[in-house]
């Protein structure tokens, strides 16, 4: 999920300049391509089997490679073969399918580094989401804040500086948990258990933060379910991509832990992250999370016109394209505040009406739109969200972040809130009630401010939007 363009800037405050580069000198995240492999050469290999495997199946399965391991939870068998020997394996009759390994990334699209946070508790996306009334107010605008539930943020893992971002009792650093390989060449997908605080992307970490908040000093920035407990599980490696094979092996971990220690609490997974095929082992990995009580939110890609990624698309996925404000990037005059009279501080001095007008919000030109086959969900904030983001390792920092990746973390939240007040909620019924609150937003165009200050003009049909704007009171108040 990308954008072929990134702007970024820095300032005083947040002022941006005009100069633009790559994504890949940013992140070195490669570009997406459908599968691993190719028709040459040894590949990797997800096969969903029709029940668990026997002794004589993996034998058989041995004729034609490696198997290299297993997800019994869900009749999975990893191997790598010769990409020749696809058709043979898809046609055994206990296979039910059988694909290459899919790439999946959670690269963000626009980088642009923040200066202070002084002063500041609530943000413009907070706001737009109804989780804060309004400017430098440290209270917030719905009864429910996440307390006793866990959301499997499954991405690049967190920072090794995670601790001076995120106070440690929210995250749950004994189920913290990091799974790597698969891929082209059909690695095998390993268990890496203290990787996860490791991370050099800095994705996961920004994400967390929209869920659970953040501090810089004495700073503290509001989230959407703020006491909610964080389980990092790091499916992405250094660069941000990864492979469908790991993603399935993470979305098992924490459905298994749902199942036992977590049988108590609702638990709610994030993915940042997506490709533009859907693999049927991930697949197999979401209906069973789903069977045994786990919600699942993913954002909806960055492709724009050319269709949603996986596993966001996948139906019994909720997923979320990107929304932006009409006031970014524009100055917000507030309470005789002189930082406000810079437009770089719009996104803490902004006030987002009340009660939400669809007006005042567009779909970004990136979010991708749904095609057939595809089922959008509703849309939330991903557009300039300001977030913990480190360029150089050990060094805090924090940027703006542009993508269904910053959008998917704010719905998530919500759902947690949603579940703290209904404990046994579902994933269809948590689906049903978003979209039956969301606030329509219909096919339109806006004016909107650059950082440089010129305008532009973005449109989207009606394919882009799902039900439309995404907001925690409403989705609370139609919550049982």
């Amino acid at each position: 999920m990308r954008n072929s363009r990134v702007l970024v800037a820095t300032a005083l405050a947040i002022l941006a300049l005009g100069c633009e580069r790559s994504q890949e000198r940013i992140t070195g995240v490669p570009k997406l391509s459908a599968a691993a492999g190719s028709s040459q050469g040894t590949i990797g290999i997800n096969v969903l089997l029709a029940g668990a495997p026997t002794a004589a199946q993996l034998a058989e399965l041995r004729t034609y490679g490696n198997v290299h391991g297993k997800l019994v939870e869900i009749n999975v068998v990893f191997m790598r073969a010769s990409a020749s020997s696809l058709p043979a394996i898809h046609a055994l009759p206990y296979v039910l399918a059988a694909n290459p390994d899919a790439e999946r990334t959670g690269a963000p699209v626009d980088a642009v580094s923040a200066g202070s946070f002084a002063a500041g508790q609530d943000t413009w996306d907070l706001d737009a989401v109804n989780v804060t009334p309004g400017p430098f107010t440290a209270a917030r605008a719905v009864a429910f804040d996440g307390s006793g539930v866990y959301i499997g943020v499954l991405d690049t893992g967190l920072l090794d500086s995670w601790r001076q971002y995120f106070p440690q009792e929210r995250i749950a650093t004994q189920y913290g948990i990091s799974f790597g390989g698969g891929g082209a060449g059909g690695s095998n997908v390993s268990e890496q258990p203290n990787k996860w605080q490791h991370d050099q992307s800095s994705h996961g970490t920004h994400v967390t933060s929209t869920i659970l908040g953040y501090q810089l000093g004495a700073a503290k920035i509001n989230g959407v379910a703020p006491l909610a407990t964080v389980i990092p599980v790091k499916v992405l490696n250094q660069n941000g991509s990864g492979w469908s094979s790991v993603v399935a092996q993470g979305i098992v971990y924490i459905a298994d832990l749902k199942a036992g220690p977590l049988v108590g609490h609702p638990v709610v997974i994030n993915m940042s992250l997506g490709g533009p095929v859907l693999d049927a082992v991930e697949k197999a990995a979401i209906d069973y999370a789903i069977s045994k009580g786990v919600i699942i939110v993913a954002s909806a890609g960055n492709a724009g016109a050319a269709g949603m990624g996986f596993p966001g698309a996948y139906a019994p996925v909720i997923s979320v394209a990107a929304s932006g404000w009409v006031g970014e990037w524009t100055a917000h005059p507030f309470a005789g505040l002189a930082a406000c009279n810079a437009a770089g501080n719009w996104w803490r001095c902004g006030d987002v009406a009340d009660p939400t007008d669809p007006s005042e919000f567009y779909i970004a030109g990136f979010s991708s739109r749904q095609k057939t086959g595809q089922d959008l969900d509703v849309t939330a904030p991903g557009s300039w969200v300001v977030g913990p983001f480190q360029l150089q390792s050990g060094k805090i920092s924090y940027f703006f972040l542009g993508g269904t990746s910053m959008a998917s973390p704010h719905v998530a939240g919500i759902v947690a809130l949603m579940a703290q007040k209904h404990p046994s909620l579902t994933a269809p019924e948590a689906e049903s009630i978003l979209e039956g609150s969301a606030i329509p937003l219909l096919a339109g165009s806006r004016t909107i401010r650059n950082p440089d200050g010129s305008t532009a003009v973005v449109t989207w049909g009606a394919d882009a939007t799902g039900a439309g704007l995404a907001t925690a009171n409403a989705a609370l108040a139609a919550t049982p």
